[in-house]
């Protein structure tokens, strides 16, 4: 009954805007990928074209498909929407299980529908707002241990010397951190404040300074393009800057969109994000990007796009911020959705993928024909993206692009390097080695 009613009110969309769910992309996410992608004319839609498969989950046995060279297994499933990593200097595995509030009113059809079609791919699944910490057993296998409960729609995680802090949609909370435990029964400290109303993003990113004085945040907006005001927006689309000595923070960098991902450049030591784009003017529009993110720079969102692209769909239009808008490094591809990123200089798995960054493409709902979904891997030259980005993981919806297996998120390295991807909608953490 409700699948039928979700392809009744998708009909109606489809009628709405007339014939628009026809609209197919003309360009490849590789061929829209690095420095200068190009960037047809934008298009217009009373509600966007909208294509996402059913969650079918995986099937006993079933993996994803990785590139020659490697092999994949699954190291945990059977989790709650499992959404990012983070490896602990003893090895010990922390699976960030969690999904949006659900605090963000629907005040259009399309709001409705685009809503009804993410949460029959899986990708609205219920999350745990716990973390699980995975640890290796004597036969080789990871026991699950529900470390942190009771969290709030909790994403970005880091330690500092015996401090654990969480990065909630609403705020920043620290837990006592022992070596070797498997829950931590403290209740959590809030720690700092962070942007909370609406919650169109509900991530937060998180990541420490290399000498552990500073922590930043990746805040995303609170709308596709300002739809529901500016007051809103106040400290969002920007990565935070929070002083761990004192809590205070400041805007480190603004004008991007949804920043789901941050790392250190190990060649430069620089601060690099991965960034969702805005919707709804195009399957070819906007490319999401990866780029360095300098201090006080300004990177378009809302006012423009991919440097000084003028959207005119935001009012009142500011040609001074669109004139200060720095171009992103790399682009890689649209609607391909990144919400996880790794950088490494050197990893187990073959030389190809050396010394790059993992980005986990959760994948796109507006695009016909899906892009994303997948792990791939973009090769670095002295600190500076080369190439086109590389398959790593793929194989997570079916090829009549019906069914979704699976949609990778957050990616981590482990100490023996393997890669680790958390995969939400298959609700499973992978573990990605050489073949050998």
């Amino acid at each position: 009954m409700k699948k039928t009613l979700y392809r009744s009110v998708l009909a109606m969309a489809c009628v709405a805007v007339l014939g628009g769910c026809d609209e197919k992309a003309s360009l490849q996410p590789d061929q829209q990928s690095g420095g200068n992608p190009p960037l047809p004319k934008a298009q217009s839609f009373l509600v966007p074209p909208m294509q996402v498969p059913d969650k079918a989950g995986w099937k006993q046995g079933q993996t994803p498909t990785v590139a020659p060279g490697l092999k994949i297994e699954a190291m945990a499933s059977g989790l709650m929407h499992p959404r990012q990593l983070y490896v602990l200097p003893n090895d010990d595995v922390l699976v960030v299980e969690s999904n949006g509030p659900g605090t963000e009113p629907v005040t259009t059809p399309k709001q409705l529908i685009a809503g009804m079609v993410k949460n029959q791919s899986g990708k609205g699944g219920k999350g745990g707002n716990r973390i699980t910490l995975l640890r290796k057993n004597a036969s080789g296998g990871w026991d699950k241990h529900v470390f942190i409960e009771n969290l709030n729609s909790p994403f970005g995680v880091q330690l500092i010397g015996d401090t654990l802090y969480v990065a909630n949609t609403d705020g920043i909370v620290r837990f006592p951190y022992v070596t070797g435990e498997t829950e931590i029964k403290t209740p959590g400290v809030g720690f700092t404040d962070l942007p909370n109303t609406i919650n169109h993003h509900w991530t937060k990113a998180l990541l420490a300074s290399p000498d552990g004085s500073k922590l930043y945040v990746g805040v995303g907006s609170n709308s596709n393009i300002t739809e529901n005001g500016l007051a809103v927006e106040y400290r969002r689309a920007d990565v935070l800057e929070v002083d761990v000595a004192t809590g205070a923070s400041r805007i480190y960098a603004s004008g991007l969109r949804n920043p789901t991902g941050l790392q250190w450049e190990p060649t430069t030591g620089k601060l690099w994000a991965i960034v969702n784009e805005r919707d709804e003017i195009g399957a070819d529009l906007v490319p999401d990007y990866m780029t360095s993110v300098h201090e006080g720079a300004f990177y378009g969102w809302p006012y423009s796009y991919y440097g000084q692209n003028v959207d005119t769909r935001v009012k009142p239009q500011r040609p001074d911020m669109v004139a200060k808008a720095i171009k992103p490094d790399y682009a890689i591809g649209s609607h391909v959705a990144p919400l996880g990123l790794l950088m490494s200089a050197t990893n187990a798995l073959p030389a190809t993928f050396q010394g790059g960054a993992f980005i986990g493409e959760h994948g796109s709902w507006d695009r016909s024909p899906l892009s994303g979904y997948e792990v791939v891997f973009v090769a670095f030259k002295d600190g500076t993206p080369v190439g086109k980005p590389v398959s790593v993981v793929s194989g997570f919806y079916s090829k009549d692009e019906k069914q979704l297996f699976g949609a990778p998120v957050g990616i981590v390295q482990d100490k023996e390097g393997a890669i680790l991807i958390a995969d939400d909608v298959g609700d499973t953490v992978w573990r990605v080695t050489a073949a050998q």
